[in-house]
């Protein structure tokens, strides 16, 4: 049976923001995570933000710290 993953995307974050630096990932890869808990921190020229898992499960890192993220980008998978 194939496993459901969720993947946590950058949000829009504004009409004019196209981008977000991922400053530090607040869990593990591979570390579980609950919906709702918040995961990594990112910020943008104009603001810094905590998303939080939009699922339960396990963390797997797909962009690493200090990467430039287009919004609509995929963070990381929780599967």
């Amino acid at each position: 049976m194939a496993q459901s993953v969720t993947v946590l995307l950058v949000p829009q974050l504004g009409t004019e923001v196209t981008e977000a630096e991922i400053t530090e990932w607040l869990m593990a890869d591979g570390e579980p995570v609950e919906a709702g808990e918040p995961v990594v921190n990112i910020s943008t020229t104009k603001m810094a933000m905590d998303l939080e898992a939009p699922a339960s499960g396990r963390l797997k890192i797909v962009m690493e710290e200090g990467e430039i993220a287009k919004v609509g980008d995929t963070l990381a998978e929780i599967s």
